[in-house]
C-alpha cells in the first residue's frame, strides 16, 4: 500500500463510520447478537467512499492474482469497482448455484485453474467466505486470498472454517469505532 493511501485511511475510515455504523441490537449472519452494525451499503453506494475504498483494497490483492471474485451482495460493488481499479476481471459468487440459466454459483470467469482472490465487504466469522470458498474449490479455483473491507471479527482476521486462508482487512472494527470515541472525548471535554 502507498504512503499516500496510508494517509488517507484514517479520514476514510471516519467517513464510512459516518455514514455506516448503525446503533442498537443487530443479528449478525454468524448468528452473534452485536450493538453496533456497518451498514455495508450505506458506504457502497457513495462514490467518494467506494473509490478510494477500491483502491485501498486493490492495494492488499497478491502480485500474482487472475481473478478477483466478488460475494454475493455485499462483495459485488466492490470487485466491480476493483476490476476498474486493476484491469483484473471479476467474477461474481452466488450463495447458491441459481436454478435457471447457466445454473452457476460463479458467474462472469471460469475459474479453473486461476489465481483467485475473494472481495467481501464486513467480515466476522467467515462464514460466507468458507461457503463461497467450497463453490470455487469444486469449480476448480485456486483461491490464494479474501481482501475485505472491515473485518469485525475478534482478534485476528482468520476464518474459522478455512484458518490457511490468508484474510486482508482494509479496516478492523477499532479503526471504525475510533472516530466514536474521539467524538465521545470531545464531548466530555465540553
Amino acid at each position: 500500500m502507498s504512503n499516500e493511501t496510508k494517509l488517507l485511511l484514517p479520514d476514510l475510515a471516519r467517513q464510512i463510520a459516518e455514514v455506516a455504523t448503525l446503533e442498537g441490537e443487530f443479528v449478525l449472519r454468524s448468528g452473534q447478537v452485536s450493538d453496533r452494525y456497518f451498514d455495508k451499503y450505506s458506504f457502497e453506494g457513495l462514490p467518494h467512499i467506494l473509490r478510494p475504498l477500491a483502491q485501498a483494497m486493490s492495494a492488499l490483492l497478491p502480485s500474482d492474482t487472475e481473478i478477483i471474485a466478488g460475494l454475493e451482495l455485499g462483495g459485488v460493488p466492490l470487485v466491480t469497482a476493483m476490476s476498474l481499479e486493476t484491469g483484473l476481471p471479476a467474477a461474481f459468487v452466488r450463495k447458491e448455484p441459481k436454478s435457471y440459466g447457466t445454473c452457476r454459483a460463479i458467474e462472469g470467469q471460469d475459474l479453473t485453474g486461476r489465481k483467485v482472490v475473494f472481495v467481501e465487504d464486513v467480515i466476522s466469522t467467515g462464514g460466507a467466505v468458507a461457503d463461497a470458498l467450497q463453490l470455487a474449490t469444486q469449480e476448480g479455483a485456486d483461491v490464494r486470498a479474501v481482501i475485505c473491507a472491515i473485518w469485525r471479527g475478534e482478534g485476528a482476521p482468520a476464518i474459522h472454517a478455512a484458518p490457511e486462508l490468508p484474510v486482508c482487512p482494509v479496516f478492523t472494527r477499532s479503526d471504525l469505532e475510533a472516530p466514536f470515541g474521539d467524538q465521545a472525548r470531545q464531548m466530555e471535554r465540553q
